[in-house]
């Protein structure tokens, strides 16, 4: 007998060890998040996925999914705390869409649209962030990283490295690399590395490629971000790197 959840009132199949977010990307339902993907532990750091269990407020990529669960998902008062978090995200970072070379392949801009973010509510922070072009092959713009960690379980997991790091709490969060210079030339981060290409916005940046796919032919251009994810993030991302 097939075990469910329901989503939105939608019966949704899944199995022992699934959590809400692979049970509703399995049937084709999209829950938005940043954090979140599928070939690494779950983090449940961006919030973006919070989804309302039988009342309770739960992150869906972290939050097992089990028989009689009556999820909330698609809600006005959901999706307005997302856009919330979502304008909270640009404006405590450095994020200018237009002079972005990630701009098409950000995924945070791709939520934004998802949305109906049309500006950014909340008054701009400005931080002053450095940025990390030591490297030869690839750069850290700190004044677009999010504190997804995606690149940290992306080094650890996939590519059996530790480069990547969140030190500090608050305000004074940052990246660092695993080098007593504190420089990523000094890490041992290569370009092929899933660590340099995971980032889902423009933090992480593979230099000299930065605008082989022109504007307009981006993966975000032509295809909405529910789209994407619901097709594989990790696929379609890597052929637009490939691509390029």
């Amino acid at each position: 007998m097939n075990k469910t959840i329901t989503i939105d009132g939608n019966p949704i199949p899944f199995e022992d060890g699934q959590t809400i977010m692979e049970a509703a990307t399995a049937a084709g339902v999209y829950i938005p998040h940043l954090c979140h993907n599928p070939e690494y532990t779950p983090h449940g750091s961006c919030k973006l996925c919070t989804v309302k269990v039988n009342g309770r407020v739960c992150s869906a990529c972290t939050f097992p999914a089990s028989e009689g669960q009556d999820v909330l998902n698609n809600t006005k008062d959901l999706n307005d705390d997302r856009q919330k978090i979502t304008q909270m995200l640009f404006v405590e970072g450095n994020h200018f869409c237009p002079s972005c070379e990630k701009t098409g392949n950000c995924q945070l801009q791709a939520v934004a649209y998802h949305l109906n973010m049309l500006d950014n509510h909340f008054p701009h922070f400005y931080p002053h962030r450095e940025m990390d072009a030591s490297h030869h092959e690839v750069m850290i713009d700190h004044n677009r990283c999010i504190f997804c960690t995606l690149c940290v379980r992306a080094s650890q997991q996939k590519d059996g490295k530790d480069v990547f790091a969140i030190s500090g709490r608050g305000i004074n969060k940052h990246l660092i690399v695993n080098a007593q210079s504190g420089l990523l030339k000094d890490t041992d981060l290569e370009a092929s590395d899933q660590a340099a290409h995971i980032c889902p916005t423009g933090a992480i940046l593979i230099k000299r490629t930065g605008y082989s796919v022109p504007i307009g032919e981006r993966i975000y251009d032509h295809k909405q971000i529910d789209e994407v994810s619901l097709a594989g993030e990790s696929s379609a991302l890597a052929k637009e790197i490939d691509h390029g």
